[in-house]
């Protein structure tokens, strides 16, 4: 409850994805959701597409950012031990990890080429 008067949500603006489970189809919980104005969005059954890279971001952020280790030196005691975790860990993800799908270049490095060839073929006016 403390939460929510940080961070009010406006009826509307907020979406729980979530995948085809028993828990989330059930009365219960969508109505629990309709009485917060949260919309559900839930999956397929059997699209195994549908949650997989979140799945994988949140198997990988637990993996190397939650547990003790880079981003984790000590226990973690309240929510601004998280924030400042996930933080370090975004900023290297972005800035420093060299990913293989996109010739070993950090996602940074990869969306800076990408605009740099795109505004090559197609300049924007400039004023005169």
């Amino acid at each position: 409850a403390r939460e929510q008067q940080k961070h009010p949500v406006v009826a509307g603006e907020l979406t729980a994805h979530s995948d085809a489970g028993s828990q989330y189809v059930s009365v219960r919980y969508t109505e629990h959701l309709a009485l917060e104005g949260i919309a559900a969005s839930i999956g397929t059954v059997g699209d195994a597409y549908d949650n997989c890279l979140m799945e994988s971001i949140i198997g990988l952020f637990k993996n190397e950012c939650i547990k003790p280790g880079p981003f984790v030196t000590g226990p973690i005691k309240n929510l601004t031990d998280v924030e400042m975790a996930t933080m370090a860990w975004v900023d290297r993800w972005n800035h420093r990890r060299l990913h293989s799908s996109i010739a070993m270049l950090t996602p940074t490095e990869a969306e800076a080429a990408h605009y740099a060839a795109t505004t090559a073929l197609h300049p924007e006016p400039q004023p005169a």
